[in-house]
């Protein structure tokens, strides 16, 4: 009785399915994360929020997950650069016209116009039209994800209306990047070709037949790698990585500063500044008080702007304690000073209220220049319209 045993090829190398792997973590986990940021009212979201512990810890592990993936792209990055000057391997990746074929043939064979599937190399137009997917993705969360990361910086570049539109961008990627994934990628790799040689690195010989019968007849032919002589590799490597470790710190330090630019929509819990006692007499002077509201605003608005009336609306309820040199770094008498940031955060985000520290301290009440229901109902209007000053 005999047996035969199937050729395996390999296909990817340990580091490479390292990096695959920390990236499809890193991928999940920010899915989970950020979808129930999303959709917040859906049921789902409410109890995948409550199991992390609420919105919160929610948030941070978002965040980890996707200083996780920039880190494994600066990596990719690396990697390629090696892969490309030391090893002068092939840019199987990029795309050619011959894609754009193969595409075309691959449609007409499912169509029944074709009797033959077309014949592909080490990467099918399939594959490189996911992976250049994927790269025009991540960038796209990276910057919607540092204007949302840090408002108060791309304010200083941009005008207020990109935050909206970088959070509509950032949830409409997100959920087209999961559809992706689930409907394409993992159908079409790993549950209809039940394709696992970037878990295993290895493919069988009939299926490389099938899915990359140009890569096999290289790799029999024995030119489907370049040789490179060793002291050239040397060279090569004693020119690379000087380059690539300067490149490193240059992206690490891009990182840093993206997580650490400011910490404006890190946290959603109000923060206090703690204060020292130094003096209390034996009739301590009372804080300044505000006239009871009533149901009526106390100052007309005649347009939803700062001068149609909101910045003496501001003058007449915050003025005492807001004015120059007012509590907590926060000067309301201007408009130019009401966009400020206090020590408390943002007072006045343009076009997004529920995360203006201003409409936050009114709406729980108790403050000692409280607004009316009817002003409330007014600052919010005006803020999700821009905060227009004229």
């Amino acid at each position: 009785m005999s047996t035969t045993t199937t050729r395996m090829y390999e296909r990817f190398p340990l580091i490479r399915r390292i990096e695959h792997i920390t990236m499809m973590i890193s991928f999940i986990t920010l899915g989970l994360t950020g979808l129930p940021q999303k959709y917040p009212t859906s049921g789902v979201s409410v109890f995948f929020v409550n199991i992390l512990g609420g919105i919160e810890n929610l948030r941070s592990i978002h965040h980890v997950a996707a200083i996780v993936m920039m880190l494994g792209t600066i990596w990719h990055l690396l990697y390629f650069g090696y892969m490309a000057y030391v090893r002068h391997t092939r840019l199987s990746m990029l795309p050619s016209l011959q894609d754009a074929k193969d595409g075309l043939q691959a449609f007409m064979y499912n169509l029944g116009f074709s009797k033959t599937l077309p014949q592909m190399g080490r990467y099918t137009f399939e594959e490189k039209m996911e992976y250049w997917a994927f790269v025009w993705g991540t960038a796209v969360m990276v910057v919607t994800g540092f204007m949302m990361w840090n408002p108060l910086s791309t304010m200083k570049f941009l005008p207020g209306e990109v935050i909206p539109a970088a959070k509509a961008a950032h949830g409409g990627e997100a959920v087209l990047a999961v559809l992706a994934i689930i409907i394409w990628h993992m159908y079409g790799v790993h549950i209809k070709r039940l394709n696992k040689s970037m878990f295993t690195g290895q493919m069988s010989e009939e299926d490389m037949l099938h899915e990359h019968p140009l890569e096999l007849a290289d790799i029999k032919a024995g030119v489907a790698e370049r040789p490179v002589d060793p002291v050239t590799l040397r060279k090569r490597q004693s020119v690379y990585f000087p380059v690539a470790a300067v490149l490193a710190i240059l992206m690490v330090s891009g990182v840093y500063g993206f997580v650490n630019a400011e910490d404006t929509a890190l946290e959603t819990v109000e923060r206090r500044i703690p204060t020292v006692e130094v003096y209390v007499p034996q009739t301590p002077t009372p804080l300044p008080t505000q006239p009871e509201t009533d149901s009526t605003p106390s100052v007309s608005i005649t347009a939803l702007t700062w001068e149609g009336g909101f910045g003496a609306l501001f003058q007449s309820k915050c003025g005492t304690c807001h004015g120059v040199d007012g509590i907590a770094g926060l000067n309301l008498s201007t408009y130019a000073d009401a966009m400020k940031s206090g020590n408390d955060g943002t007072v006045i985000v343009p076009n997004d209220s529920a995360n203006s520290l201003l409409v936050q301290k009114q709406q729980a009440g108790g403050h000692p220049g409280q607004f009316s229901p009817e002003e409330i109902e007014q600052i919010i209007e005006w803020i999700n319209a821009g905060a227009p000053e004229k």
